[in-house]
């Protein structure tokens, strides 16, 4: 298993479901781990969790906000000296309507978590690891950011803008050492969504194998770089 001693990550909206089980999986290979979500409830109790088994600390931020992506960054850099892999995670999804039925307010906020935080998260993150000679960006994405589906419009687009994002960065910043993938999952088992996990639903991806794909690419040698990863259900059930 990839030792990660001495390394910091961020994993935002990682206070549950793929993003603390990213969170988890980053603590136990030996990294400081700091996470960020919404609800200040929610964030102490998985720091509480994933302090148990190494470095963690966290705290409340959206990442719709500038000011608070920045504070965000600038205290994990004062709690454990620095940055070097970032995992944006947060997300949000609305499902089930149309362009004619969504609200203004649901799209942007679809858009604004789902593409512009990332944007922030990645604005500050990245002088930070320059500093520290290189580093690694994972951005959390979706097969739904290349196949398009009725009544999923502001997702389908925040997740093809994040695809398109994530390339054009990729190239930006290789030269300084710094490796970016985003990572593409199918239907994973979680409450993303309004959905409920559940034995019946265990087909789907399970939050373990998205973070089992981060810890295997941070154990890749350095000249070698997975910059998508698509991650789909072995045996979805039969239509």
């Amino acid at each position: 298993m990839v030792d990660l001693g001495g390394k910091t990550a961020v994993v935002t909206g990682g206070t549950k479901g793929i993003g603390y089980m990213i969170a988890e999986r980053l603590v136990k290979a030996g990294a400081a781990v700091f996470i960020c979500g919404r609800s200040k409830a929610d964030v102490r109790d998985a720091v509480g969790s994933l302090s148990a088994s190494g470095k963690a600390g966290g705290e409340v931020c959206d990442v719709r906000s500038e000011d608070q992506v920045k504070m965000m960054i600038e205290e994990c850099v004062r709690l454990f000296g620095g940055c070097d892999i970032l995992v944006n995670n947060a997300g949000v999804g609305y499902f089930g309507k149309t362009v004619e039925e969504l609200s203004g307010e649901a799209f942007r906020q679809t858009i604004e978590t789902n593409l512009t935080g990332v944007f922030y998260c990645c604005h500050y993150a990245i002088p930070e690891m320059k500093k520290r000679e290189g580093g690694y960006i994972f951005n959390i994405s979706s097969l739904a950011g290349q196949n398009a589906h009725p009544k999923m419009a502001a997702y389908n687009a925040s997740k093809f803008g994040l695809n398109g994002f994530s390339e054009a960065l990729m190239q930006e910043v290789r030269q300084d050492n710094i490796k970016v993938t985003y990572i593409c999952p199918g239907s994973v088992n979680t409450s993303f969504g309004g959905d409920t996990p559940s034995e019946a639903n265990a087909w789907q991806l399970q939050p373990a194998d998205i973070a089992q794909v981060i810890i295997d690419l941070l154990d890749m040698p350095q000249r070698a770089l997975p910059s998508k990863i698509e991650l789909r259900p072995s045996r979805p059930p039969v239509k």
